[in-house]
């Protein structure tokens, strides 16, 4: 998931580079929906980890 992120990161850069505001928009949102998702999703694992008695790393 944090790969795609990063994909939609560069599309939008590269966009707005071209001047293409929509999309750069577009892309730069889905880029921050898809991080945020990969960050609460590492969150959750890592307690999930953490309640099962194993060290988080």
């Amino acid at each position: 998931m944090l790969g795609w992120a990063l994909t939609f990161l560069v599309i939008a850069l590269i966009a707005g580079v071209f001047g293409f505001g929509g999309i750069a928009s577009a892309s730069a949102g889905i880029a921050q929906i898809l991080f945020f998702i990969f960050i609460a999703l590492f969150v959750v694992a890592m307690i999930v980890r953490a309640l099962k008695g194993r060290p988080p790393m």
